[in-house]
């Protein structure tokens, strides 16, 4: 009876004489048992999807918002406009985030001072990098890097201020991640005179036994000021 078409559908009379009706008792207890607990499980997993559908809705509409304050009298339409698509991240992610942040200034302080000890304590021996130094070759290794170590950083200069600018970090997975930024390196000659340099790098990161570890980098350097 609930055929839709009703060329298919059977009448009243057939409906009577079906087993559903005249034999109840013995067959309407056990007949699409199963099939009709299948279907109500299929509207039970709908209604979920349909509901966390909703919520997911609301939370764009709350986060990606946009208002307009009106001033009247003066002419001005407009006074103020603003607009925000923030992202929410989990406290997990923006922990590790940070944490390849901090992970980064230790490298770039150890840098800075030459110390080579602590830089290679950061570093995955089979380091590889492309740097101006290298002339566009990959350099794979500590021992290239070494070699400023001991005789060119912290030798020539009297004082050296860096800052890093804004760091962006991409975590690849649970065991890696990217961080890009900005360099800069205020430095005094010999001679007393001040300089400043600028680079862009990119860094990558791999947590191997549960240390993060320094494997790759790409620095472009801008020259001095």
């Amino acid at each position: 009876m609930l055929t839709v078409n009703p060329q298919r559908r059977i009448n009243a009379t057939e409906a009577l004489k079906h087993p559903w009706i005249c034999q109840r008792e013995r067959v309407a207890s056990v007949v699409h048992r199963q099939q009709t607990v299948d279907c109500l499980k299929k509207f039970n997993a709908r209604r979920k999807l349909k509901g966390a559908i909703l919520t997911t809705m609301l939370a764009t509409r709350n986060f990606s918002s946009r208002s307009i304050v009106a001033k009247k009298g003066d002419g001005s339409h407009v006074k103020e406009s603003t607009e925000s698509n923030t992202t929410v991240e989990d406290d997990d992610c923006k922990a590790r985030k940070q944490e390849i942040v901090k992970l980064t200034e230790q490298l770039v302080e150890a840098i800075t001072v030459g110390d080579y000890e602590a830089y290679t304590k950061l570093c995955d021996p089979h380091l590889t990098s492309f740097e101006p130094e290298a002339l566009s070759n990959l350099v794979e290794g500590m021992e290239f890097h070494k070699f400023y170590f001991d005789n060119v950083l912290g030798k020539f200069r009297k004082a050296i201020n860096t800052t890093i600018l804004n760091p962006n970090v991409h975590l690849l997975g649970d065991e890696a991640a990217c961080i890009a930024y900005v360099r800069l390196s205020q430095y005094i000659d010999r001679q007393g005179v001040p300089h400043t340099e600028q680079a862009e790098e990119t860094r990558v990161w791999h947590r191997h036994d549960g240390r993060w570890q320094h494997i790759h980098f790409h620095r472009s350097q801008n020259g001095s000021k």
